[in-house]
């Protein structure tokens, strides 16, 4: 009897997902299929909302963004150290679907105006489709993600509104509320991404397997219910020495 009662109070309760996560960091790309293959392992009743908060791992990153070769030999020593990672990092992809084409993308973007559109993407329901969409524009096909017109295209066609996406990245739209975000995930002590927040209570860093973000969840329906809400990392990250 006590399984059947929590059983439905799962599919009765909107079970929260909360990704922490920047557009140029591939393991979070790869971190949202294994996201994606967890929820897909739920009972089908379980009532599930995911949304995805702003970090930026270069927030001193030029407007423009900076040459993705000058870049990783900045930050990784040699090009040699570079393709190796990428290539790590491609065969990581495979395994969920992802075709990673390092080799199309010339800048490594400042990722800002792209958080603005998932901010905005948030506010007309359509964040998961527009995440999905400048994660595959900017890892496989590409496209550099510091130049507006592409930002509004990639939005558009993953159905936002061109009026309202021009109309933000025109203005000073969102920069307040995206700063306001960041911080406070920041004050969390969150210095790697991806980072998953399940129920406000349980964090998973790294682009952690299914099986390992299912087993959190899980402890997060174990918590009791009624206790002050505190997210607390139940997995080291497994790509802080590769972060981009």
């Amino acid at each position: 009897m006590e399984a059947s009662g929590t059983k439905r109070v799962v599919a009765a309760i909107m079970n929260t997902f909360k990704v922490v996560s920047d557009l140029i960091c591939p393991w979070c790309y790869i971190g949202k299929r294994r996201l994606e293959a967890a929820l897909r392992e739920l009972p089908p009743e379980t009532n599930v909302s995911v949304s995805w908060l702003p970090f930026q791992l270069n927030p001193d990153m030029p407007r423009g963004g900076m040459d993705r070769k000058e870049y990783c030999m900045r930050k990784f020593g040699s090009w040699a150290k570079c393709e190796e990672l990428y290539a790590q990092i491609s065969a990581a992809g495979k395994t969920v679907g992802i075709d990673f084409h390092f080799e199309k993308q010339p800048i490594i973007p400042n990722s800002f105006d792209s958080h603005r559109v998932i901010w905005l993407a948030g506010q007309e329901g359509r964040q998961d489709a527009v995440v999905e969409a400048l994660f595959r524009a900017y890892f496989c096909e590409g496209v550099n993600l510091s130049n507006s017109s592409n930002l509004v295209e990639v939005a558009t066609a993953a159905g936002l509104d061109r009026t309202q996406t021009e109309r933000l990245l025109s203005s000073d739209r969102a920069v307040a509320e995206v700063q306001a975000e960041e911080q406070e995930i920041k004050e969390l002590g969150v210095s790697a991404v991806p980072l998953f927040i399940i129920q406000d209570r349980v964090g998973v860093s790294g682009a952690q397997p299914p099986e390992t973000l299912l087993r959190a969840f899980a402890q997060a329906q174990e918590d009791d219910p009624n206790a002050p809400s505190s997210v607390r990392e139940n997995v080291p990250s497994a790509s802080d020495p590769e972060k981009f």
